[in-house]
Order: structure tokens, then C-alpha cells, then sequence
């Protein structure tokens, strides 16, 4: 039997902040106390604060790791390692993996390695080599043709644990203004002006031609698994009625105030990224994550590609927006993930949970991670 103790701590739970000690044992919670432990090994923290582990549900920091200049393929073993060294750091210890089905560029390297980055994940989990608890998001590009059937090669692995739905079809959702998207996709792929409005055809025409049919196809491979399943780019109320329908649990990055509030109210937890929190505004102009937390529709915050930025985004809330104590705050990057996605196990420091835990100093500048508990277990 192995056995922890952290004292001297402040203690955030589900709903209250307290100084006390908390026991794991065998990688469990056991014991909570208001007290601090004079048990000679426990671990002080000396008032700093004792935090769940974070639950992340969309994170493509991966790909950053993949290809860390353009051109340049890096082993992806080696790159999911260097991916997971850094969520952990960051306080991250539930990681859903936002692996792409699909892209708007055929040639992507989204497309082209995507057996081969599911594989390394897999291996490097397989094998041991991990600090953070991997699961696999696929985000399934509905407009893409080959989507049906990329899927259908990895949906049925076991790491699979969530899907989502977007279309990055030029005129919506994420890209409503056209000037942004000319300007977004023109700066990434390099292209004319002649070569731009061909690419927005093409778009245009797969979207007419597999994005319905496309969309029906990933909710009722959800449903039959049991897997989660997330809108993404949602900007209608329109928008929100066809997630609702389609019992979807999770609004990735709504682009309209519209969006967020119907989602909060039709019970969809409202997810924003981390990076447009701590910037202050969306980095392709759509709505700013303070705007739905000052209305107290924000609800997950997602590191999206800065792995810092999750815990950096929940203190922020607690910091700047009247409607989020430390709790509520702490809770959108923990325990309303988890819930969100049916993981009951974790998220909250409470008797009968994971010991998957983090020591936070509330330096001024910026929270920082002093430790990094995953069942009990030291990883970072």
C-alpha cells in the first residue's frame, strides 16, 4: 500500500476553498482535512494551493511537435513524448489529443501523418513513456471526401474517447467574414489571388457535395459507440439547435455571443481557448472569451495550443471576471470537462477520486505548477 499526504495547503474543492491535508492512497483520494498533518513525510506545501489535475478535451499542440518548422517531419514518438512533457508541465493530467479527420488542403500534413501520429501515440502509451493520461479526440472536417473513411480506420481504437464535428467551409461558422478568410488561409498555404479563388470553389463545392451527409455519419458513430461528441465553430442559434438535437455535450469555440448563450442554456458545456483569454480577443476576430464570461456563459476553457494557457486562463477568471470565484474558475479547466465527457473519476479533490493532483503558487505575474501528480504518482 503506498500512501501521501499533502499539508498545509489550500485546498480548492468542488465549491469551497480550505487550508487542511489531503491523503491519497494507492492513487486514490481517502482522506480530506481541515487540519493540517503532523505525519512525519507528508508533503508541505507550504500555503500553496492543491488543485485537481487538469482535464484538457481539445489540444492540437501536438502538431506542433509533428512539424516544428514547415517542411521539417519530426519522429512521432520522439514528438509525442516532447508534446506530453509539456502538457504535464503545464498542470494538464487528463489530455484529449485533437487529431484532425480530414483538413481543407489535401496535401496537409494533418492528412498525410495521421496514421502514423495515432500509431506513436498509442505506442508511447502502450509502452509506458507518458506522464499525462492520453485519450484520442478525432475532429472530423465534415466537407473533407475521404473523412468516412479515415474515420472508420481509427474510430474503433480504445483510446478513442471523443468526436467533433466541424466545417471550415469560407462564409461560416468560424470564417463568416471572407476577408478573414482569404487572409487566414492565403498567409498559411501562400497563395495568388487566382489560386485563392479556386481553393474557395473547391471548398465550396465539397461542402455542397459531403458536410450533411458527412455530419449524420460522425453523430451516429458516436452515439453506436458511446464516444462524446462536440460542435465546433457553432455561430447560430440555428447552429446550437442542430447540436442540441444531435445530443451533443460539448460547444468548442463558439464564434458569436449567440452561439455561447444558447449553448450555456440548451446545457452544452461552452468551451473556449485558453490563448483568446489570456490575448483578449480571438485570433481570427471572432467573439472574445471575456465577452461570454462576463455574461457567465463560459464554461471549459481549452489550452487549444498554448499548453500554459489553461491553468493561466482559469486564474484569470478568478482575477478579472466578478462572476467566477476560485471554485468556479478551477472547476472549467477540472471537473466540467470531465463531467462533460462522462469522465466521473476525476476533476475534484474528493474522497473516492483519482489522486491526480497540482501544487499552484499564486505568483502575481502568472500562476506557476510546482508539482504534478498523476494517481498519486510524481511527474512533474
Amino acid at each position: 500500500m503506498t500512501e501521501q499526504i499533502f499539508t498545509n495547503a489550500k485546498i480548492v474543492l468542488a465549491n469551497d476553498v480550505i487550508d487542511g491535508a489531503v491523503q491519497i492512497r494507492d492513487g486514490m483520494i481517502t482522506d480530506i482535512s481541515d487540519r493540517p498533518s503532523n505525519i512525519p513525510g507528508a508533503e508541505d506545501l507550504a500555503g500553496d494551493y492543491l488543485m485537481p489535475g487538469l482535464v484538457e478535451l481539445h489540444t492540437d499542440n501536438l502538431e506542433k511537435h509533428l512539424t516544428p518548422r514547415p517542411k521539417t517531419r519530426w519522429p512521432a514518438t520522439a514528438a509525442v513524448i516532447a508534446h506530453d512533457n509539456q502538457v504535464a508541465s503545464a498542470g494538464i493530467t487528463t489530455v484529449f489529443d485533437a487529431v484532425s479527420i480530414g483538413d481543407v488542403n489535401e496535401g496537409s500534413e494533418r492528412i498525410v501523418r495521421l496514421v502514423e501520429t495515432v500509431g506513436a501515440l498509442g505506442h508511447a502509451q502502450d509502452n509506458d513513456l507518458l506522464r499525462a493520461d492520453h485519450k484520442l479526440h478525432l475532429r472530423c472536417e465534415t466537407s473533407y471526401p475521404g473523412m468516412i473513411d479515415a474515420l472508420g480506420k481509427l474510430v474503433d481504437i480504445p483510446l478513442v474517447r471523443m468526436l467533433s464535428v466541424m466545417d471550415h467551409t469560407p462564409g461560416q461558422r468560424q470564417f463568416v467574414s471572407m476577408d478573414a478568410y482569404y487572409t487566414y488561409y492565403q498567409g498559411k498555404y501562400g497563395l495568388s489571388d487566382e489560386e485563392m479563388r479556386k481553393f474557395v470553389a473547391t471548398r465550396k463545392r465539397d461542402a455542397e457535395l459531403y458536410s450533411v451527409k458527412h455530419r449524420r455519419h460522425v453523430v451516429e458513430a458516436a452515439h453506436n459507440r458511446g464516444l462524446a461528441l462536440a460542435s465546433h465553430d457553432d455561430a447560430t442559434n440555428a447552429h446550437v439547435a442542430e447540436a442540441v438535437a444531435d445530443q451533443m455535450t460539448v460547444a468548442e469555440f463558439p464564434t458569436t455571443l449567440e452561439a455561447a448563450k444558447a449553448s450555456h442554456e440548451g446545457g452544452l458545456g461552452v468551451m473556449m481557448g485558453g490563448p483568446n483569454l489570456v490575448r483578449g480577443g480571438s485570433h481570427s476576430g471572432n467573439v472574445a472569451a471575456g465577452d461570454l464570461a462576463r455574461q457567465g456563459y463560459l464554461d471549459i476553457i481549452s489550452s487549444d495550443y498554448v499548453p500554459h494557457s489553461m491553468l493561466h486562463g482559469a486564474m484569470k477568471l478568478f482575477d478579472e471576471f466578478e462572476a467566477y470565484d476560485l471554485p468556479r474558475a478551477i472547476r472549467t479547466v477540472t471537473l466540467t470537462p470531465a463531467k462533460q465527457v462522462g469522465l466521473d473519476d476525476r476533476g475534484e479533490i474528493a474522497i473516492g477520486k483519482r489522486g491526480d493532483l497540482i501544487r499552484v503558487h499564486p505568483s502575481p505575474h502568472h500562476p506557476i505548477v510546482r508539482g504534478v501528480w498523476r494517481l498519486g504518482t510524481r511527474v512533474s
